[in-house]
């Protein structure tokens, strides 16, 4: 369960491709390289424990670190290459960062993070940047072989901040742990997925996302060969797929709504039978949507709810989902508890908080009210990552929305997620967020924000068209009131939306409890 088992037995296999650019790192590279990286860090000071932070676009030397901080017992905390400045330094900060490491294509915000920090190391990948000792270059001084002293690290991730702060989920690290020890993520692709040395993975996504770096870094566990997308793009995806034959993926729902919005006979022109296994999370995914998906990739999509905190995780196979449509699956790690305001579980059926018993509850850094708040007010090891959901008879789990969103109009609580649902399979829809702006009335009412297709102009008549469109598929308490239109929605690569920066622009003068 490590890349340096593979790098014995098979060598010369490509551990993973760069899909644009074609790069090639075998397993040998990878593991030369990655011991490299392990006596830098050493040499820069680095024990186990510390943590040191990855601020890139993906490249071909993510792993290569990712896999050297594993070996030294690091945490390695991969940074949205999305975020700013101040945000950048917020997370160096709070995370405790001893050395800083960035992509040539970030140089600007990195110079601009150096000046307002004081770390111990800065390094550069794939190209220089001023103050910044070029990684490639300085590896290369050192052995490749391992270090005296392996010990596992791990990955120490931020949320992406939709609700305000990201936070830092920073597991415990065991000292002297074999690096090449399993954990529950491996145990549950190994017995879903079939995965193993024969498989191809294909990642589309930013790395610096959990389900991304885990999904592959896992996967070479596995010796598996990875593609790995500089950057998503539909029909590239379905190229991809039939190009190198590629047999297991991980994906969000945005990605499925952007691959069916493909015209048809963009669609059906590539060959995607090679597909064994496709599995998605992240977001939840309109009923619409994955009827289609499994339409035209078969039985083989599943999908999974779990947060970066790793404190529980359910499972849904296709056939599964196909007899509980909407579900997000049973739980495959811990055990699911809906339960009230109080902390007290609620009948089946009924909605409530999503908690997880029989698990360890997150461990948010240096935010010990987060720690508070994330679990069970009567149930102190019962932890939830803010969701609300249902239970059906059978044990399967519906999620509703996230808390945080719920609308409150007229004191009925409204999740918006239904209404985006629907709106999101009207054909001159490419992206929507609904949320809850102030009115005098009834204190908040629902309102839609939508992106439309290539081509689409936004108007009245269009409003008025997709306003009776909800209503034609929706309770009027669950439709819109009003729509207005954005020339692209604030999403995260991962499938993320980003409700808070549109929430603000109607809430952000009044000090309302939503920012």
């Amino acid at each position: 369960m490590h890349p340096h088992h593979h790098a014995k037995s098979n060598p010369d296999k490509p551990a993973y491709i760069m899909a644009a650019s074609g790069e090639t790192v075998t397993y040998r590279q990878l593991d030369e390289r990655s011991n490299q990286v392990a006596h830098a860090l050493r040499a820069a000071g680095c024990q186990p424990g510390d943590t040191i932070a990855l601020f890139a676009e993906n490249s071909p030397r993510y792993f290569e670190i990712c896999w050297g901080a594993q070996r030294a017992g690091l945490y390695y905390v991969a940074v949205s290459s999305r975020l700013t400045a101040p945000e950048v330094e917020y997370i160096l900060t709070d995370s405790g960062a001893k050395l800083f490491i960035t992509g040539e294509s970030k140089r600007h915000v990195a110079e601009q993070v150096k000046a307002v920090t004081n770390l111990e190391h800065y390094w550069s990948i794939d190209g220089p940047v001023p103050g910044f000792i070029p990684l490639e270059a300085h590896r290369d001084a050192f052995p490749k072989t391992p270090i005296a002293d392996e010990t596992a690290g791990t990955d120490m991730l931020y949320s992406s901040g939709t609700t305000g702060r990201p936070k830092g989920i920073r597991p415990p690290l065991v000292p002297d742990t074999p690096i090449d020890q399993t954990n529950v993520l491996a145990q549950v692709l190994q017995a879903f997925s079939g995965a193993g040395e024969d498989s191809v993975y294909l990642s589309p996504a930013p790395l610096y996302h959990a389900a991304p770096l885990r999904y592959c870094m896992t996967f070479m566990k596995f010796g598996a060969t990875l593609i790995i997308m500089e950057k998503f793009d539909a029909e590239a995806l379905l190229g991809y797929i039939q190009k190198y034959k590629v047999t297991h993926m991980q994906m969000v729902p945005t990605m499925f709504v952007k691959l069916l919005k493909l015209p048809e006979d963009v669609r059906m022109k590539y060959d995607v039978s090679s597909l064994k296994w496709v599995v998605h999370a992240a977001a939840p995914c309109p009923v619409p949507v994955k009827e289609q998906m499994i339409a035209w990739w078969g039985p083989i999509i599943d999908e999974y709810y779990a947060g970066s905190e790793g404190n529980g995780m359910t499972w849904a196979k296709s056939p599964d989902w196909m007899t509980h449509k909407g579900t997000v699956g049973k739980a495959v790690y811990g055990e699911v508890k809906i339960c009230d305001e109080l902390g007290d579980e609620v009948p089946v059926g009924e909605e409530g908080q999503v908690y997880f018993a029989g698990t360890t509850p997150p461990n948010y850094h240096n935010s010990p009210d987060k720690n508070d708040a994330a679990l069970n007010p009567k149930h102190k090891d019962w932890s939830s990552l803010g969701d609300v959901g249902k239970l059906d008879a059978d044990g399967y789990l519906y999620l509703t929305d996230r808390k945080a969103f719920m609308i409150i109009s007229g004191g009925v609580n409204i999740y918006p997620q239904e209404t985006e649902n629907v709106l999101i399979t009207h054909p001159k829809v490419a992206d929507v967020a609904v949320i809850g702006v102030p009115d005098e009335e009834f204190g908040e009412s629902v309102k839609a924000v939508v992106q439309t297709m290539p081509g689409i102009a936004p108007s009245d008549e269009l409003a008025a068209e997709l306003m009776a469109f909800c209503r034609e598929n929706l309770s009027k308490l669950k439709c819109p009131k009003s729509i207005d239109f954005d020339p692209e929605l604030p999403r995260h690569p991962t499938g993320k939306l980003y409700k808070r920066l549109i929430r603000d622009r109607y809430w952000g003068k009044t000090g309302s409890r939503i920012v």
